[in-house]
């Protein structure tokens, strides 16, 4: 167990240490009842050392959005269902798909952005993270919470088209698309580009650019 920055030992006599516990008690985060979120780390199970995870539920075509876990590590392990988990390489400057059903798994280190796209109603997935708790940064929160201001002046961007633009977003959105959303549904998971031929995903935008050009 944990105080402040101190690694204290278990201790196992203690009637208050737990060794067990109903993941199905604890929610993160509710979209409706296909698609939420429970969480299980050492907040919830005080026995846990480096590991905690999140029992994730989804239907067809929801996200859980792009993120990432900068305390973690995680595993994707597929239940039931199927789902592709979209990882961008920050060492290929790529976007990386790997759909999974049932049994098999995708691996997503540290500090990575990702997200994960269910391709079937049903989709079950468990995100195990070698951390007792799973911390994350949100890319709605980034959207919501960085000044206008700096992304306009920054990206060369019209402020108030920037703000236009994001003003649907909701700060920890966790699973989109919002069930009132009227946009047209993204191009199936299954038809995405996917390792191991690293393309470059259809949706990836130049990231150079120089002398009036983007490379």
């Amino acid at each position: 167990m944990k105080e402040g920055c101190i690694d204290l030992p278990i201790d196992y006599t203690s009637p208050s240490t737990q060794f067990t516990f109903d993941v199905n008690t604890s929610p993160l985060f509710r979209k409706d009842n296909q698609n939420y979120i429970n969480i299980l780390g050492i907040a919830q199970l005080n026995s846990l050392e480096n590991v905690s995870l999140l029992d994730i539920f989804l239907s067809t075509n929801n996200v859980v959005e792009p993120h990432y876990h900068q305390n973690a590590a995680e595993l994707v392990y597929c239940i039931s269902g199927a789902a592709t988990v979209s990882i961008l390489n920050p060492f290929t400057k790529q976007i990386q798909n790997y759909p999974i059903t049932p049994g098999q798994v995708a691996n997503i280190p540290q500090g990575w952005w990702h997200y994960i796209v269910a391709s079937a109603d049903n989709t079950h997935i468990l995100a195990i993270f070698d951390a007792p708790t799973p911390e994350v940064i949100l890319g709605s929160d980034i959207l919501k919470f960085t000044p206008s201001n700096i992304m306009a002046h920054t990206y060369c961007l019209d402020e108030s088209l920037w703000k236009q633009t994001i003003a649907p977003v909701v700060p920890s959105t966790y699973i989109g698309p919002a069930n009132n959303c009227n946009q047209p549904s993204i191009t199936s998971p299954n038809s995405m580009q996917t390792h191991p031929h690293y393309n470059f995903n259809p949706y990836h935008y130049p990231y150079m650019y120089q002398n009036g050009s983007y490379y």
